[in-house]
């Protein structure tokens, strides 16, 4: 058995140009969740390295297991399940926007490489991720001491047959690290978090960075914990900050008991036809 009842937290974190001093702040702020009672923690993504092509390949080139052996420090010293936002991971000649995922014993409990790569043409902004990044191939769903979660990563979100998958696989809980920008975060944060959750009747936790501005990339912030009604339960502004909420597992059943659109799909419609 799990935990059905526990505390979550997202630390909504602001990423500096100085490596070391965004990593102290992350360990700074992880210190206090723990302190606030979080037992499961979601930080932002690419939270150890400013969101901008130019920075990618500089932070690769000191590797990812830096950031992964300071990530399950923390789980591990604070006994808390830390999602680890994202990293630039290096794997051969490619390199991941990937997020790593460690148990309260500072184990590694899964690792999810992104798998739809941020290419945009917005008006203002023109940004290929694919220019850097190799997209991964896998939807990540793991088991965990508070029930299976699943995990993405940011313009995953905008494809629902993915989140349909992990909730199909019994995911109670699915933690999305991100960072929209200050064209689609005004336009479809809320609005696509809130559905996702609301689609699959299950828990949303939507970990954005906090807003650097002025920077060449401004995140729109807004963090939120959502519960399988789509209601908010915690939500964070732009500025860094942490955010906590109680988490009642039961509250799924609840849901779909009065709402039961998830326990009636009809899968042996929506097939597409060749």
């Amino acid at each position: 058995m799990y935990r059905k009842k526990f505390s979550l937290g997202v630390c909504q974190l602001r990423t500096e140009t100085d490596y070391e001093a965004t990593m102290e702040k992350a360990a700074a702020m992880i210190r206090e969740a723990a302190s606030a009672g979080a037992d499961v923690l979601v930080l932002p993504e690419m939270f150890p390295c400013p969101y901008a092509t130019d920075y990618f390949h500089a932070f690769a080139s000191r590797g990812h297991e830096e950031t992964c052996r300071r990530l399950s420090s923390w789980a591990g010293e604070n006994r808390l399940l830390l999602v680890g936002g994202s990293v630039p991971e290096v794997d051969g000649d490619r390199l991941y926007n990937s997020c790593f995922v460690y148990g309260p014993d500072g184990g590694l409990l899964a690792r999810h490489r992104k798998v739809h790569l941020f290419d945009v043409d917005l008006p203002g902004m023109c940004f290929h991720e694919s220019h850097t990044f190799t997209p991964g191939s896998e939807i990540t769903v793991f088991d965990t001491p508070y029930g299976r979660m699943g995990v993405a990563v940011c313009f995953d979100v905008r494809f629902p047959e993915m989140f349909r998958a992990m909730a199909r696989r019994g995911c109670e809980l699915i933690c999305l690290p991100a960072q929209f920008n200050m064209t689609t975060g005004p336009a479809h944060w809320e609005a696509t978090m809130r559905m996702r959750a609301v689609d699959n009747e299950l828990f949303f936790v939507a970990a954005a960075a906090a807003r650097y501005e002025g920077f060449s990339y401004e995140c729109w912030g807004h963090s939120l914990i959502l519960d399988p009604f789509g209601s908010k339960l915690a939500e964070a502004d732009e500025t860094e900050q942490l955010i906590l909420a109680e988490l009642d597992l039961n509250r799924i059943d609840e849901v779909r008991a009065q709402l039961p659109t998830f326990l009636h799909l009809r899968e042996d419609l929506y097939t597409v036809a060749d």
